[in-house]
């Protein structure tokens, strides 16, 4: 694998306080050391990235956990660059579920959906309380066979770590009509994976990859995020980068 360095773009409110912001030094550490993927990350907040240019020439997104944001829609505006723009992208608990909602309100149309931590009182919302909260908690994903998440797992079943108390709810259907997919599901049938077919690199999920292990041994979901941005950057260095389809 190159070592050509990749531009990363790791959008949120930085927080010491919140235990996956504190796993980005060691992740990008243990990618360049064991995997030979360099990884030059830059931290976005959440009201920078309402500037519609801040994550471009970025060779990959990642919105990582940490909502509320300041900004809903800054970080709306992040994913939403990254995925009309084939930019790689990985959205993890929060970031997940914005990725849904940026989809609901600019491909699908529901332009009046909500996220109910952000706007409790809202009349549609997309991301609701989950019934049981999985803030600490561990639970098995089952994958769907031939996606992408499962050929980045490597696996049809796994078990993931959560922190969150919010999931989507409604509109699920519309969503898929709309293209994009769920390839993850808990045990009873709820998403916790969706990806976007026919773009370069589109994942997200409500459980928190950078949790896994130590640190010292990337997720898989986070190994695959840095080798689609150091081939977006080999691409982009040959003016042959690849456009969603």
């Amino acid at each position: 694998m190159t070592n050509t360095a990749a531009r990363l773009a790791l959008v949120g409110d930085r927080s010491p306080n919140v235990a996956s912001h504190t796993r980005i030094p060691l992740l990008l550490d243990a990618l360049a050391e064991r995997d030979r993927l360099v990884l030059d990350a830059y931290w976005i907040g959440s009201e920078d990235a309402e500037d519609p240019d801040a994550v471009r020439g970025f060779d990959a997104v990642w919105v990582l956990p940490g909502s509320p944001y300041r900004s809903e829609a800054g970080v709306l505006t992040a994913i939403r660059t990254a995925r009309v723009e084939g930019i790689p992208f990985l959205g993890t608990c929060g970031g997940f579920q914005h990725a849904l909602l940026e989809y609901a309100r600019d491909v699908c149309g529901l332009t009046r959906v909500a996220h109910a931590e952000n706007d409790p009182a809202a009349e549609d919302p997309l991301i609701e309380p989950l019934a049981c909260s999985l803030a600490g908690h561990e639970a098995v994903v089952r994958i769907e066979p031939g996606s992408l998440a499962q050929t980045v797992i490597g696996s049809e079943r796994t078990v993931e770590r959560y922190f969150c108390a919010y999931g989507p709810t409604r509109h699920l259907d519309t969503l898929r009509t709309h293209g994009l997919r769920f390839t993850g599901h808990d045990e009873d049938g709820h998403p916790r994976i969706a990806e976007l077919p026919g773009h370069p690199f589109f994942l997200a999920s409500l459980f928190q990859p950078e949790l896994s292990g130590d640190g010292s041994r990337p997720h898989p979901m986070v190994r695959a995020l840095a080798r689609a941005a150091v081939e977006h950057a080999r691409q982009a260095a040959t003016g042959h980068v690849r456009q969603p389809v």
